[in-house]
């Protein structure tokens, strides 16, 4: 049914937008692709699942606390990974951050083993499993409705850093030209950061909202999960958090759509042609715009 088509996909494209935003704002700061982002996605689902098994941590504490490991882990990725090559070539960057994802996957084999495992779903809360919402066959539950919910206060309380606190202008400074931002006194390296710290924050939530979805969690989840968020952000326009916003949402839509009307063989398949489509016919994206080389 079309309606609850629309309704699955609203639910993960707003997941997608969640790791696209960390995407984008890198980008947008310091024009690196992050490929590590979806492993930070990962070890925030699996951060959050030993707080509640290992430490008895109830449900929503531990969200907080898997945000907070994984702020700091994204932080701690920029000053020993990338901070040192901020000098050199771009490529070298992108290899590191290749590198980077790569480690991060085999330390978490390390960590948890190799094997998916299940969220622990006796602690979330029973209403989870309860529906919110049944009409005509459409039925939305109220894991659904968190997902929405807790999507939407991030996004808002996002664009209220961005937009109403001199760290979110130093953000939009660096964005625009790092060495004149630089030359009027912002801090670089401390606003990076904190660029760090918000977007491995939100992918850190996207994965486990992802998990108590699926019910189910792996070391490698991150990879798949990022090249749809990457998608998402090329459709949006890289380096727009709004633009990332909306490519999340649509590129959760259409492989929604594709999947109940085409076949769920087609999945994954859907965010490889959307890339390869933006790039093709709008390299831009939605909301992105061509800008000259920076001096």
């Amino acid at each position: 049914m079309l309606e609850q088509q629309l309704i699955n996909g609203l639910t993960l494209g707003v997941i997608y937008a969640l790791i696209a935003v960390g995407y984008s704002m890198v980008y947008g700061v310091i024009e690196l692709i992050n490929f590590a982002h979806g492993e930070i996605y990962m070890f925030g689902a699996f951060f959050c699942a030993t707080f509640i098994t290992v430490l008895g941590v109830p449900f929503f504490p531990a969200i907080a606390m898997a945000m907070l490991c994984c702020g700091c882990l994204g932080v701690l990725l920029d000053i020993i990974a990338y901070r040192p090559l901020r000098k050199a070539p771009r490529l070298a960057a992108l290899i590191t951050a290749i590198g980077m994802s790569i480690f991060l996957q085999n330390l978490a084999m390390i960590i948890w083993g190799s094997r998916p495992r299940p969220f622990p779903q006796e602690a979330l809360p029973t209403f989870f499993r309860e529906t919110a919402f049944s009409f005509s066959g459409v039925h939305l539950s109220w894991l659904q409705v968190f997902i929405f919910a807790l999507t939407i206060v991030l996004m808002i309380s996002l664009n209220l850093v961005i937009t109403k606190t001199k760290t979110g202008t130093a953000m939009r400074a660096l964005a625009q030209n790092q060495k004149a931002a630089a030359l009027m006194g912002i801090n670089v390296n401390r606003v990076i950061s904190f660029t760090f710290l918000i977007g491995s924050s939100l992918g850190a939530v996207a994965g486990i909202l992802v998990s108590v979805f699926y019910n189910t969690m792996y070391p490698t989840m991150g990879y798949n999960a990022g090249v749809k968020a990457f998608s998402a952000a090329v459709l949006g326009g890289i380096g727009s958090v709004p633009g990332a916003m909306i490519g999340g949402i649509v590129l959760g839509v259409a492989e929604a759509l594709g999947a109940g009307y085409i076949s769920s063989l087609y999945r994954d398949g859907i965010a490889y042609a959307v890339l390869i489509a933006v790039i093709l016919f709008k390299p831009t994206g939605f909301l992105g715009k061509s800008v000259r080389q920076k001096a």
